[in-house]
């Protein structure tokens, strides 16, 4: 057998082998959707503005000339600083099914942390909390979505053999669509409605919402995700980022906003319908055609699937039944859309207030995920 090899990437050469890697890797799998190519791309470049607290590297794996693994070693100074702790993540992650590939990996994303004076590894995560994060762990034959992380199954007995331990799970939720909206749900939304003086907000202008609450869309996640496992705070550059990036290709008739007596926004709710199959059609590419099969997916033959992108209460009013009244606007509009199903984004299993709001619908948890951890000082299992 060829010698293992561990290469740290130094060039626009090698990282397009970086981000390539995953597609070769899964090119005749019929769950993993890829990611687009330009999105990486700007990702591992100083264009992401989570680089401003972010140290990274990125890693290849050799045997010989082939390449059999990827990973990447980041720190975010402001969540380590925001939870007390001295980690190093590892993300990005792919290999083939060779124990010393892995553990090459990994104890790669260990020293690089050490050198730094970290005291602990966990993941995958990305950089912040808008990039995928979390190993399948359940649902492999489920199709994954252009926002989440699909691996083979073989990829978490590794990590364990690795000696890492679960550190968080999510779970994911498809949801069936009701055929009307819930009466139950209809008369907590009155409720609070009338207590809160809530109002829904709907544009129809791109231009006009982030004009009006481009930057208070986020400023809402902010505060809605901040206790969350692992958060750190989107920064300014971040958020305008966000706003001129993705706003302008939502389909508004899919955007709730709400606000409340005194006109300040205390909930959001954003979904699209689901890319998963556009992707794997365009292969992760725009150029040549790939652009048409996601704009095909966006406005001429929409899949019967939503993914719900974001959701986020202000904590004052988490738990009040505001969730009632999104969902009251939202399911009018899935049911003249023609959706059937909606697929939620991976929700931290501790995270009640989240699960809660599923109870009015038909349901099934069909994947979950998983952050390990680890303490560089801990022993391997022999």
């Amino acid at each position: 057998m060829e010698e293992l090899t561990i290469k740290e990437v130094t060039s626009k050469k090698e990282m397009k082998r970086f981000i390539r890697f995953n597609y070769e890797l899964y090119k005749d799998c019929p769950y993993s959707v890829p990611d687009l190519y330009e999105d990486m791309v700007d990702t591992f470049s100083t264009k992401n503005a989570a680089m401003e607290f972010c140290d990274a590297a990125y890693f290849l794996a050799y045997r010989g000339v082939r390449i059999v693994g990827r990973v990447a070693a980041i720190i975010n100074r402001k969540a380590n600083e925001r939870w007390g702790q001295r980690a190093v993540r590892f993300g990005y992650i792919d290999f083939i099914d060779d124990e010393t590939v892995s553990r090459a990996l990994i104890d790669t994303v260990e020293q690089w942390g050490r050198e730094r004076g970290m005291t602990s590894i966990e993941g995958p995560l990305g950089f912040t909390d808008m990039d995928a994060e979390g190993m399948l762990i359940e649902g492999f034959d489920e199709l994954s979505t252009n926002a989440t992380i699909y691996n083979y199954p073989y990829y978490p007995r590794h990590m364990e053999r690795l000696g890492l331990e679960k550190s968080a799970d999510w779970v994911e939720m498809l949801i069936q669509v009701p055929n009307s909206v819930p009466e139950r749900m209809e008369r907590i939304a009155k409720i609070v409605t009338d207590k809160y003086g809530l109002q829904i907000k709907k544009f129809t202008s791109h231009k006009e919402i982030a004009r009006q609450y481009g930057r208070e869309i986020f400023s809402v996640i902010n505060e809605a995700f901040k206790p969350l496992f692992g958060y750190s705070e989107l920064t300014d550059r971040q958020i305008d980022q966000y706003v001129k990036t993705y706003l302008p290709f939502i389909d508004l008739k899919l955007v709730s906003l709400i606000t409340d007596r005194d006109g300040r926004l205390i909930c959001v709710g954003i979904s699209m319908p689901s890319l998963s199959r556009a992707l794997q059609k365009a292969k992760g590419r725009l150029l040549p055609f790939g652009w048409f099969h996601l704009l095909k997916a966006l406005k001429w033959k929409k899949p019967d699937t939503l993914d719900l992108m974001l959701v986020g209460v202000l904590p004052e009013y988490q738990g009040k039944g505001v969730n009632a009244l999104l969902f009251c606007d939202l399911i009018p509009t899935y049911l003249a859309e023609g959706y059937k199903y909606v697929e939620t984004n991976p929700e931290l299993e501790l995270n009640t207030k989240v699960q809660s709001q599923w109870i009015y619908f038909e349901r099934r948890q069909h994947k979950r995920r998983r952050c390990y951890k680890k303490e560089l000082n801990a022993s391997l299992p022999l």
